[in-house]
């Protein structure tokens, strides 16, 4: 009878140890934020992934807001979206450096680049000063199959102002592969491109007016 009992408490404890082991990984990400460690980051982070990540979810928010706008007539709600995609790729390969996501993942926030934070947001982000810190992580953690986990930074925040990131096992060590920016963050990206956008097409329409 012993024995098998044996099976599957082993079982149990092997599995409670794999759900652990990507909270040591944050905890390690957590502390490289904090020192500002830039060759962590590079070597812990693919940068491929978040800026094709970026992009999609930049251009959803512009294509959700266009689709709103019943005035939009199809063509232009198309070029709007082509335009936008363009943007967004520029955007990428700015947002998505190892200072920039150490920027997002500190408090939140890409602080270093000129979109407006609302002054009721907190800063919160990724900030873990101790072991005990991580229960409220572990709790809140979502793991997608045997090779990946989604966590929610701050896990205590509202869904709208949470940033969610996605770690996926490479390995024996877990990497960030995506972040899925709070919905405010979005909205305000997807506003500023919006108004980039405005902004062109007032000045393709005064070119076409002379």
């Amino acid at each position: 009878m012993v024995r098998w009992l044996a099976v599957p408490l082993g079982l149990a404890v092997a599995w409670l140890a794999f759900t652990v082991s990507p909270l040591w990984s944050l905890y390690d990400l957590a502390q490289a934020v904090r020192r500002h460690d830039v060759a962590y980051i590079e070597t812990h982070v693919n940068f491929r992934t978040l800026r094709l990540s970026l992009v999609r979810q930049i251009t959803g928010a512009v294509r959700a807001a266009s689709d709103t706008d019943l005035e939009l007539e199809p063509r232009d709600r198309q070029r709007l979206n082509d335009v936008a995609y363009g943007l967004a790729l520029a955007l990428a390969e700015t947002l998505v450096t190892p200072d920039t996501v150490m920027d997002l993942l500190d408090n939140g926030w890409p602080d270093k680049l000129d979109i407006e934070r609302p002054a009721a947001l907190k800063p919160e982000g990724l900030a873990i000063r101790n072991a005990g810190r991580l229960l409220p992580y572990y709790a809140a953690l979502e793991m997608r199959g045997f090779r990946a986990v989604v966590i929610p930074i701050p896990p205590e925040a509202p869904r709208a102002e949470r940033t969610r990131i996605r770690l996926r096992l490479r390995g024996l060590s877990w990497r960030l592969v995506d972040i899925e920016m709070a919905d405010i963050l979005r909205e305000q990206i997807a506003a500023k491109l919006g108004r980039a956008l405005a902004r062109a097409k007032l000045g393709a329409s005064a070119g076409e007016e002379r």
